[in-house]
């Protein structure tokens, strides 16, 4: 399974963590596609807040796992992360077997 805490403050969010595999074994090809939708959501929105809005960012990937965390959050870099959150919610709706999030906003249980 694959858990996505977001990082949050009073202020909003301010990055995420994810780790592990969302498919339950080798044959598992749901779980690999929303692994797959994770990690492109993932990179889409660490890449669109550094690279486009410019934002600087702690950022620690390896295998399975993937750390985000802005340095100065902006308004618009806080919005992409929430895009993020409300995006792998969703997904997680879907495919709860596969995607635990934890934290973030009000209507995400720790």
């Amino acid at each position: 399974m694959t858990s996505v805490k977001f990082l949050a403050d009073s202020k909003g969010l301010y990055g995420f963590e994810i780790s592990g595999h969302s498919s339950l074994n080798c044959d598992d090809e749901i779980g690999k596609i929303v692994c797959s939708a994770v990690s492109s959501a993932a990179y889409m929105t660490a890449n669109t807040i550094t690279e486009i809005i410019g934002c600087e960012a702690d950022i620690v990937v390896d295998d399975a796992k993937m750390f985000f965390s802005l340095v100065k959050p902006t308004y618009q870099a806080v919005n992409i992360l929430e895009g993020l959150r409300l995006h792998l919610v969703e997904l997680s709706s879907q495919y709860s077997n596969n995607i635990k999030i934890i934290g973030g906003a009000k209507n995400v249980k720790d």
